[in-house]
């Protein structure tokens, strides 16, 4: 589980971590590298929000994962960036699952392409898949996308992809992810309650 802390407070993340949890996500990379800057808690650190060109440094030197990688060019950056000291990134690719794309991500048939092009990076290590789909009525409509998602893993990892990590699903779809693999959901507001504005 990821508990999405945007938004919240720093002593909201310190309740959290000394409840026990352990993964944490942001979507604003200025918020977050404060946050982490002033916590200093032995967690990891998930950019979970959309990746601009401008904003990779922040990402690159502050976080663990970032979940978000749908270009080439920004995978580069993140890997240029990423101080020598650190570990190398935890990177999934965020593909696009439904035809809108209204929240990014890289077209299924060429996620091959960018997951090759990210293991040759040095200083990031591919560890999976995330998406975003649109809102679905039934259980049958969200089902749908996280099974594409899926079974789209499962194809990367035949080729010689590590493939350990499906990031999907949210408070409002996360039994239909679980259903069909999610092994990280991310949730905000059950754990925090409303975000702070």
């Amino acid at each position: 589980m990821l508990a999405v802390s945007k938004r919240h407070s720093t002593e909201a993340i310190e309740a959290a971590a000394a409840a026990g949890i352990t993964d944490f996500g942001e979507n604003y990379v200025a918020e977050a590298v404060d946050k982490i800057k002033a916590l200093n808690l032995p967690v990891n650190w998930h950019y979970i929000g959309r990746i601009q060109s401008n904003k990779t440094r922040g990402i690159a030197a502050c976080f663990d994962w970032a979940h978000t990688v749908d270009r080439t060019k920004i995978a580069k950056r993140l890997s240029e960036q990423r101080p020598a000291e650190l570990q190398p990134l935890k990177v999934l690719l965020q593909v696009q699952v439904d035809a809108a794309g209204e929240h990014g991500g890289v077209a299924p048939a060429k996620a091959a392409a960018l997951a090759a092009a990210v293991d040759e990076l040095p200083n990031l290590e591919l560890r999976g898949l995330m998406c975003i789909p649109l809102p679905a009525d039934s259980e049958a409509g969200q089902r749908q996308p996280f099974r594409e998602l899926r079974e789209l893993a499962d194809r990367l990892a035949d080729a010689g992809h590590t493939m350990d990590t499906l990031s999907m699903g949210m408070s409002g779809d996360l039994e239909a992810a679980i259903m069909e693999g999610s092994t990280l959901v991310r949730i905000g507001t059950a754990i925090f309650g409303p975000r702070d504005t």
